[in-house]
């Protein structure tokens, strides 16, 4: 038998790990009738349940384009049942690079605290089709309930207790991003936010994920430790 949305909230302690979390993720994108899903804080990517909803996070990142990067009023659902309809408006390069991954409907959640939205929940499906009400506020359940959560627990800090990898922690899931903006930036002489630029538009042209890109960057232009 498939858990509630309110089980799974009260399964999801505060020490879970990466792992654990992921499972919940799934668990709980299965109880809404999603593919997957991914929460973003600000613009790093802190947990998802599938390579995909990386993905699509990942797309949206790089091209700025898609539900999660632009909220109207920032207060309600952002609902997308049907992806293809929006081909030659709206996004076109996010919505042509979704379809090829197989998604047909993407929903936003908003994460608050009080008035300030600090993050996105996003969950994709592979058939067209808007949410019902009653998923829609487990949704709403679900982002209130992580929002605050997520905020305490990331990002990682010195604490013993809370150390990188250690259970409960919330990582940098684009740190070799962060780290790949600043060699650009040092190597070619350009604000940071120029050198972010140049990295999504060389991650795009060359159809590889942003991380991927990065990793590469930095294998290249950074000195080996030969000791």
């Amino acid at each position: 038998m498939s858990s509630t949305v309110r089980e799974l909230l009260d399964s999801l302690h505060a020490a879970a790990s990466e792992e654990e979390r992921r499972q919940w993720a799934v668990a709980f994108a299965k109880a809404l009738g999603l593919g997957g899903m991914a929460i973003s804080l600000g613009q790093e990517l802190v947990w998802f349940s599938d390579e995909t909803s990386a993905r699509l996070e990942d797309l949206q990142f790089v091209l700025g384009q898609g539900p999660s990067q632009v909220f109207e009023g920032g207060t309600g659902t952002r609902e997308v049942p049907d992806l293809g309809q929006l081909l030659a408006r709206q996004w076109p390069q996010f919505t042509v690079e979704a379809e090829t991954l197989g998604i047909a409907a993407l929903f936003v959640w908003p994460l608050n605290i009080g008035a300030a939205r600090v993050g996105t929940m996003t969950g994709y499906r592979c058939t067209t089709g808007p949410l019902t009400a009653e998923q829609s506020a487990q949704g709403w359940l679900v982002a209130d309930a992580l929002a605050q959560r997520l905020l305490n627990r990331w990002p990682d800090t010195g604490d013993p207790g809370r150390a990188p990898g250690g259970a409960g922690s919330m990582g940098l899931h684009r740190a070799e991003v962060h780290q790949a903006t600043g060699v650009i930036s040092q190597r070619l002489g350009v604000p940071l936010v120029e050198a972010l630029d140049r990295l999504r538009a060389r991650a795009y042209a060359s159809g590889r994920s942003l991380s991927d890109t990065a990793r590469t960057v930095i294998e290249r232009e950074l000195p080996h430790d030969t000791t």
